[in-house]
């Protein structure tokens, strides 16, 4: 059969969700500003800290997050930015080319839910921060306790409905706004703290080497011993978190709708500013800052919320990088929840449809369980959208290898593409059933430790 590469029908959809015009595409500059901010985000506060609580040790973390963020880099580079740039399209437009309508709508909706309630994280993560301010307690229920909590919810999430609504150019440009001034606060956060964290393991508060340094991180920050007092994870999980922390994104295919902006094929080297300051120097940074204000403060780093953590090591301006950060990364998830939903909705402008998801998004965001499950919901949402990334991945690259045709779906007009509706289901038994295995297997280890004498 000859293979067939052609012939695409967009009839009907919004100008979103048509390839990109030549006149549209953008430098590498928008993507290291995009990324930079999208990745230096709020959320790096809870997941450094979570690194110190599940007990890494030093070496782990400085190897392991290296060769993790590396191979996330790798991923973007080979495998999302090629099919960006080949096709100009967002995925959810290339799936409704090669799956059908019916399994598009479902994943589109999947889409939007998933980015809605990050987006809300974010938001929420930020608000954190503002709380401080006006003095209102913290929100450790699932559901908001202080009404003037809402209302800095609502004004923090304003922004950031305002600027996904411009589309990709306003999230670009405002990360890149962002981004130089994230860069510097971060380190400089750890080093404020530093010293406290010297004083409690060398007994002075000064660095004189290397040694120093490692000395410092493996007696109070990565420990190897969690925080229940047992062994903590190794280098195999510490780079397998780093690689998968966006799986979402780059296996799954979701950043197509970001990269097919891009000139190059190259410019998915763009991610290495997320991945190797956001993702590297940033969660090393909001590790020694957790533990330092565990010190300072004499509590457990699980006790934490960012906007602690930012305050002891920041002051003032440690509010405004959890609120800025938390915006940055908001933007450009909010922005693929409008995407999605503007898929799903063809009569309706990406505008329409991201402000009717950011309405949604702020309500969500107002009661802070979405951000106590983040970690949860990454998992979940990576199980879901990675197998059609998979199936995309099969169609654009390995179907013209091995002469079979490309959008048979379309060609044929069919409603769905049984294969590939097949393949979803296929994936999601086997990621869902090994992450139950495995957490089975897990509760029967600890219970038969727990039962050793």
């Amino acid at each position: 059969m000859k293979t067939k590469t052609h012939a695409l029908s967009f009839d009907g959809m919004g100008e979103e969700q048509l390839p990109i015009p030549k006149h549209k595409l953008h430098g590498w500059t928008h993507f290291m500003g995009l990324y930079a901010g999208e990745h230096v985000a709020a959320t790096e506060f809870v997941i450094g800290a979570t690194f110190v609580a599940m007990g890494a040790q030093i070496m782990d973390i400085l190897l392991g997050l290296l060769i993790g963020n590396i191979l996330a880099i790798l991923s973007w580079t080979l495998i999302t930015t090629p099919i960006a740039v080949e096709t100009r399209l967002s995925l959810y437009t290339y799936l409704h080319k090669i799956a059908g309508g019916n399994m598009t709508k479902l994943y589109n909706w999947a889409n939007v839910i998933i980015f809605t309630v990050i987006s809300a994280a974010m938001i929420t993560v930020s608000s954190t921060a503002v709380r401080f301010l006006f003095d209102i307690p913290a929100q450790l229920n699932w559901y908001p306790t202080d009404p003037w909590f809402v209302m800095v919810v609502m004004a923090v999430g304003m922004i950031v409905v305002f600027v996904a609504m411009y589309g990709f150019n306003a999230v670009s440009e405002f990360s890149g706004i962002c981004a130089p001034w994230l860069f510097v606060m971060f380190p400089c956060g750890a080093l404020v703290l530093m010293p406290a964290l010297a004083e409690s393991v060398l007994g002075y508060t000064t660095l004189s080497g290397w040694s120093d340094f490692i000395q410092i991180g493996s007696q109070s920050v990565w420990t190897g011993v969690n925080a229940q007092g047992e062994p903590g994870i190794g280098l195999l999980e510490v780079i397998g978190f780093a690689w998968a922390a966006n799986t979402i994104t780059h296996f799954g295919l979701i950043d197509m709708a970001l990269l097919r902006y891009s000139k190059k094929k190259s410019y998915g080297l763009c991610t290495s500013s997320g991945m190797l300051f956001g993702h590297y120097i940033a969660w090393i940074a909001a590790g020694i800052m957790g533990a330092g204000t565990a010190v300072i403060l004499k509590t457990s780093i699980t006790s934490l919320d960012p906007g602690d953590v930012a305050f002891h090591a920041l002051g003032l301006s440690g509010f405004v990088v959890v609120i800025v950060a938390g915006w940055t990364t908001a933007n450009a998830n909010l922005y693929r929840a409008g995407l999605a939903a503007q898929a799903i909705f063809h009569n309706y402008s990406l505008k329409q449809t991201t402000l009717v998801v950011g309405i949604v998004t702020v309500i969500v965001a107002c009661f802070p369980f979405v951000f106590t499950k983040m970690l949860p919901l990454l998992t979940y949402a990576g199980l879901l959208v990675v197998p059609v990334g998979a199936i995309v991945f099969a169609e654009h690259v390995i179907f013209p290898r091995i002469g079979l045709t490309r959008y048979w779906v379309t060609y044929r007009k069919l409603i769905h593409s049984t294969p590939a509706v097949a393949s979803w289901g296929a994936g999601l038994v086997f990621g869902f059933g090994l992450m139950c295995w495995m957490s089975c297997r897990s509760t029967t280890c600890s219970s038969r430790l727990g039962s050793l004498p």
